[in-house]
C-alpha cells in the first residue's frame, strides 16, 4: 500500500512538471522585422523591473507628478542626459534636476539593481509612453558608468 502511494505520488510529481504549453505557438517567437516586435523585446524584462521598483513613484503611465517625482514619459532629461539617467537608476539621484522645464529637488534611492537590470529598465522606459530611443542601453554601457 505504501509503495503504491509513493509510486502514484512520484508519478503525479513527474507529470506535473511537464508543460502543456504549445512550444510552436507564435507567442513564443518574436518577428524581428517589425519595429513593434523590437520594442516589445526591449520592454519585456524591464517592464517587470519598472513595476517592482519604479512604478510607485513615477506611476503606471510614467507621468510622475508635478511636485516630487519627475515624468519619464516624454522626458527631455532622459532623452538629453543619457549618462545621468543611467547613473540615477544605477546609483540613485539627489539634488535639483530640471525635467521638461520643471524643477524637481527630491531624492531617488539606489535600487540595488544589477547592470543588466539597469539596462533592461532603461530600455523599457526609453521605449514606453511615446519615448523613442535610437540606441539601446547595454549591460556593458551601464557597467562603464561609475559613481
Amino acid at each position: 500500500m505504501l509503495t503504491t502511494k509513493l509510486f502514484l505520488g512520484f508519478g503525479v510529481f513527474v507529470l506535473g512538471s511537464f508543460s502543456f504549453e504549445n512550444p510552436f505557438s507564435t507567442d513564443n517567437y518574436i518577428d524581428l522585422n517589425t519595429e513593434t516586435a523590437v520594442v516589445s523585446k526591449l520592454q519585456s524584462p524591464g517592464k517587470e523591473i519598472y513595476a517592482d521598483f519604479c512604478m510607485q513613484c513615477h506611476g503606471v503611465n510614467g507621468k510622475g507628478d508635478t511636485k516630487t517625482f519627475p515624468p519619464l514619459a516624454g522626458s527631455d532629461w532622459l532623452k538629453n542626459k543619457r549618462n545621468q539617467s543611467i547613473t540615477a537608476v544605477k546609483f540613485g539621484q539627489s539634488g535639483e534636476i530640471i525635467v521638461n522645464k520643471i524643477k524637481y529637488n527630491s531624492s531617488m534611492p539606489a535600487m540595488g539593481l544589477s547592470d543588466q537590470e539597469v539596462a533592461d529598465v532603461m530600455n523599457y522606459v526609453m521605449t514606453s509612453w511615446g519615448n523613442k530611443q535610437t540606441k539601446i542601453v547595454t549591460e556593458k554601457e551601464v557597467a562603464a558608468i561609475k559613481k
